[in-house]
């Protein structure tokens, strides 16, 4: 999972990278691998920043200034179907045709007849094995067909429509060209978020791209709207143009979103994470309340797992008419452990996160409610925790159905075998976990809870939880595939491998040091160089 943004101001003579730069600490909770800014200064100038690590130690006041120019493109990352090789942190660039620069999120899952194609037939060079980077080769590639000495949106609409009959998967993907202006566009099916917004400024309109609304009411733009399915938006200071550049398919929004990735405060799809997240509190509520009665169990206290979970478990809560209470305290300084690359890493991390209080749980029947349970890596942490500060019993109650499937638009659950439900019934997942029992959220309850605040929404990609994929394509080889490149050990290894090679903990782009690629449709010459855009990472 990924965040993006653009951004557009109306003067050319101010500089985005203080919004941009604000705005993907925004969308942090999207990722916290890599982060990078390019923007376009005069003349069509591209200026860089981008490495491993968090927004606010890769961009302090020194390296913003020296991002120049009005407009500009922001991601934040964490690894998937590529590595965590710092080569790969976006937004990535190629200087023909036209000076491109490119933003993405989500995933492909015809990258291997893609990097084909580019080898062979658009005779176009892979550096990294991220999917994104094919995606901003594509697009280049279908605008070098144009033959033109300067494009326009017809053009760019035309470029666009046939990247979206070439490849298969989930993107939400923001553009800039170099002077023209920025542009935005989502997969067919929508299964990953992008909007749009705009701000009213003293010379005229700016305008914002952005993977979630929040990042448009903390900037102060409004009008916020989703870009649909299939559409494609460009925005230069001139205007805005809008098109459907794709066949109509199933709308089918990641109900993933929903239940763990997205801000509370955010509005996705039109609808608000928020209320989406009490309806699901409520729809869980009473599966829990049936399954106590059957199993003549009494509950104390309702405890949420911080911090997603909150608005559910509050709503729970007063369904049921039982204390909620806050037993879990968190260091906010550690990261979202679901997002950490290594099981070892997300292990250790969750008693660096939470310390139970011993009055909250101590000789009662607890009952813990979380978004998921995906590895039962935190899950088992924490129940041991709360047993460890004298609960009685542990009663987890989950937010979201078994996830018992691999994930192939862009979410990081690389192995079924790695999934705790996978395989096992709801007593032995309890079991697994070291829960007394566990209460799942149906499937129906689930959708329902989301989609009555926009019935327009046909129907969800509830992939994780039937292994039924929107957009066809996905194999029993590709999934086997898939888990043996994003699997745990693989990330371990080239991140073992990474510290080896540099001799010290430098995980920035743009030095000149050499590692073997996961995939790539050739040789690799010093990978973690960006070819033909200085980076401005902790030069002085």
């Amino acid at each position: 999972m990924c965040g993006i943004l653009g951004l557009l101001l109306h003067d050319p003579s101010l500089d985005a990278a203080p919004d941009i730069s604000e705005g993907l600490s925004l969308l942090q909770h999207r990722g916290q691998d890599a982060c990078g800014i390019v923007t376009c200064g005069t003349k069509g100038r591209f200026f860089q920043c981008k490495a491993n690590g968090m927004v606010r130690d890769v961009f302090d006041e020194k390296a913003i200034s020296k991002l120049i120019g009005g407009m500009g493109v922001g991601h934040v990352r964490y690894p998937t179907a590529g590595s965590s090789n710092h080569a790969e942190a976006q937004p990535f660039y190629v200087n023909s045709p036209y000076g491109i620069v490119f933003a993405h999120n989500g995933n492909l899952i015809d990258s291997p007849s893609l990097l084909q194609y580019m080898d062979a037939t658009a005779h176009r060079h892979i550096n990294t094995s991220s999917d994104s980077e094919l995606l901003l080769n594509l697009f280049a590639n279908n605008l070098q067909q144009t033959g033109k000495f300067r494009i326009n949106e017809d053009d760019i609409f035309n470029a666009i429509g046939g990247l979206m009959k070439q490849c298969t998967g989930a993107y939400a993907c923001v553009a800039m060209l170099a002077g023209f202006g920025i542009i935005a566009f989502r997969d067919p099916n929508g299964i990953r978020p992008v909007g749009m917004a705009s701000r009213r400024s003293n010379s005229g309109k700016d305008y914002l791209f952005a993977s979630e609304s929040i990042v448009a009411d903390a900037l102060g733009f409004s009008e916020w709207e989703d870009v649909k399915p299939g559409e494609a938006v460009i925005i230069t200071r001139s205007g805005v143009s809008r098109k459907r550049v794709a066949e109509h398919a199933t709308f089918a929004p990641d109900i993933f979103e929903f239940v763990y990735f997205a801000r509370p405060d955010s509005v996705l799809d039109g609808i608000s994470v928020y209320r989406s997240r009490m309806a699901m509190g409520d729809a869980l509520a009473v599966e829990v309340d049936k399954v106590l009665k059957e199993r003549d169990i009494t509950v104390d206290v309702v405890i949420p797992v911080p911090d997603t979970s909150r608005v559910a478990a509050l709503n729970l809560a007063q369904k049921l008419k039982l204390p909620y209470r806050e037993g879990f305290i968190k260091n906010r300084y550690v990261g979202r452990t679901f997002i950490m690359p290594g099981q070892q890493i997300r292990r250790k991390n969750v008693r660096r996160k939470l310390n139970a209080m011993a009055l909250e749980f101590s000789g009662k029947n607890v009952l813990l409610v979380d978004d998921s349970i995906v590895r039962g890596t935190t899950s088992k942490e924490i129940i041991q925790m709360a047993k460890d500060v004298g609960a009685k019993k542990v009663i987890v109650a989950s937010c979201a159905p078994p996830i018992r499937y691999s994930n192939v638009y862009g979410i990081d659950m690389p192995s079924r075998t790695e999934l705790v439900a996978y395989g096992r019934t709801t007593q032995e997942i309890a079991e697994a976990i070291g829960a007394d029992l566990v209460v799942f959220q149906t499937l129906p309850d689930l959708v329902a809870s989301v989609r009555q605040f926009n019935p327009s929404i046909p129907t969800f990609d509830c992939s994780v939880f039937t292994g039924e994929y929107i957009t066809g394509g996905v194999s029993e080889e590709y999934l086997h595939q898939l888990e043996l490149l994003r699997a745990d050990n693989v990330k371990n290894k080239l991140a073992t491998n990474s510290r080896e090679g540099k001799g010290e903990g430098s995980v920035v782009n743009g030095f000149h040091d050499r590692e073997t690629m996961v995939a790539s449709s050739g040789p690799t010459n010093r990978a973690d160089d960006t070819v033909g855009l200085h980076n401005t990472w902790n030069v002085s």
